[in-house]
């Protein structure tokens, strides 16, 4: 089992951020042909999900409906503010557990890992485990 933290930044305030890249590179550094990927976002303001990478219009249009689905005005008690942001990371979820193969995360065509920032620009922090011993 490996594990590890790493650090990116965000330049807006909700932006979805394309990690498949890093977490490919922590495979290769890790030498991990097979197994699972665990990621953990250790943040209440952000989340974590699997989504289409090819057109980056999907990107928008998950911002846009999460600005749509939770309102930005409204009688929230929380004093910092940031309501609507804890909602939306609630609603994306912190954790994803990614079946590995051939040193390579099994993901779909299309499909990519993003860091969901709804709270930003902020540096933020992505936990990762591998562990190689529990899929054939």
């Amino acid at each position: 089992m490996f594990s590890g933290t790493f650090s990116l930044s965000t330049t807006a305030h909700m932006e979805l951020v394309d990690i498949t890249d890093t977490i490919h590179a922590i495979l290769h550094e890790q030498q991990i042909d097979t197994g699972f990927c665990y990621l953990f976002n250790p943040h209440t303001t952000a989340g974590l999900t699997i989504n289409e990478g090819a057109d980056p219009d999907v990107i928008t249009d998950i911002v846009g409906a999460f600005q749509q689905i939770v309102p930005i005005h409204f009688d929230y008690r929380h004093r910092e503010g940031n309501s609507p942001s804890h909602i939306m990371a609630s609603l994306m979820g912190c954790s994803l557990t990614i079946a590995v193969s051939k040193g390579r995360l099994e993901l779909g065509t299309w499909q990519r890992v993003f860091f969901c920032e709804f709270d930003g620009p902020r540096t933020r922090n992505v936990r990762w485990r591998l562990d190689n011993h529990l899929y054939p």
